[in-house]
């Protein structure tokens, strides 16, 4: 796709998210790759050996990374050879389903909602079921709030700027790649037996891939929270401080960066403490919601600068008047 093309279907699909969400999983693309990921598994990968894991693991990853830049390439193909209203649209809807921005959002809502009316139960299921894979079943409201604070940091890279920022830079192929990798990890990146070596291939190449976008997203939210009611010096302190002191080498930067825009200690138990401040409360995440949708609006304007330069200097390239 050409520089303006991706700038249009990539307002397109934010649009399509804001409007009407995530399609049914029935039809998701991502529903899809995790059947894949979960057909390839080996039912016994707790008592393979270790090098037998791990190489099932790289197999998983490539096989499916390569699926996934054909579908995207072949759908960035097949979308060239209809009238341009609907090559825009279908492009649109590709790209869209590789990200949710509004899904987020209303998954943290719905566990503010729970907190406020004091049902702990509906909202510790509330935050397992759609933000996090912790066990949640003895975790206080306070400690949910955190939770559901956390993950819409983090999501804010994995769920909207990295696939924004791999569809600006390679298309819809690269897009695919993008959320193929992530959710292999997020299915497989764990440390117990079964999957201590099988999924350390794809977590490390998620490492890999959200190395950009979540620094990135941490730096956003700084600004963020300069045009909302949060600290943004804070934010930027906590993230040099404490980015670094989580297991993930990505998740700290938009957490940390989140827990100093709010002025709270984020805490996961025996795991990491990221800020500085009180322990966070209901009223707390639709700060952290407020920080978040700004700091989206935000890349979707600087991938909007991008796009537009490059589309002016491939015009000033080719000898065209801008």
């Amino acid at each position: 796709m050409r520089p303006v093309e991706r700038l249009i279907t990539m307002y397109l699909a934010i649009a399509l998210d804001i409007l009407y969400g995530d399609p049914p999983n029935r039809y998701h693309p991502v529903a899809w790759m995790g059947r894949w990921i979960t057909w390839l598994q080996p039912r016994t990968a707790a008592t393979g050996s270790t090098g037998r894991r791990f190489l099932h693991g790289v197999g998983i990853l490539i096989s499916g990374t390569l699926l996934s830049a054909f579908f995207g390439a072949l759908l960035q193909r097949m979308a060239h050879h209809v009238p341009i209203p609907v090559r825009w649209f279908i492009l649109a809807l590709g790209w869209k389903t590789m990200f949710s921005l509004r899904g987020l959002l209303k998954a943290a809502a719905e566990v503010h909602d729970a907190l406020i009316r004091h049902d702990i139960v509906q909202a510790r299921q509330r935050v397992s079921w759609h933000l996090v894979s912790r066990d949640t079943r003895d975790l206080n409201a306070s400690q949910v709030a955190a939770a559901t604070i956390e993950s819409v940091a983090e999501n804010l890279s994995d769920s909207f700027i990295a696939p924004l920022f791999y569809g600006v830079v390679g298309g819809l192929p690269a897009a695919f790649v993008y959320r193929y990798v992530n959710t292999a990890d997020a299915m497989m990146g764990y440390r117990s037996p079964e999957y201590e070596w099988l999924g350390k291939a794809p977590a490390r190449a998620d490492d890999a891939l959200n190395l950009l976008p979540a620094r990135l997203s941490a730096l956003l939210i700084v600004a963020a929270a300069a045009l909302t009611r949060a600290d943004a010096r804070c934010a930027w302190h906590i993230m040099r401080r404490d980015a670094r002191r989580t297991a993930s080498p990505n998740a700290g930067y938009p957490m940390s960066a989140m827990a100093g825009a709010l002025r709270v200690e984020l805490e996961k138990r025996s795991h990491y403490r990221l800020g500085t401040g009180p322990s966070p409360q209901a009223n707390d995440i639709p700060r952290a919601l407020q920080v978040v949708r700004v700091a989206a609006t935000l890349g979707t304007c600087l991938f909007s600068v991008i796009l537009g330069l490059s589309w002016l200097a491939s015009r000033e390239g080719s000898g065209e008047e801008p």
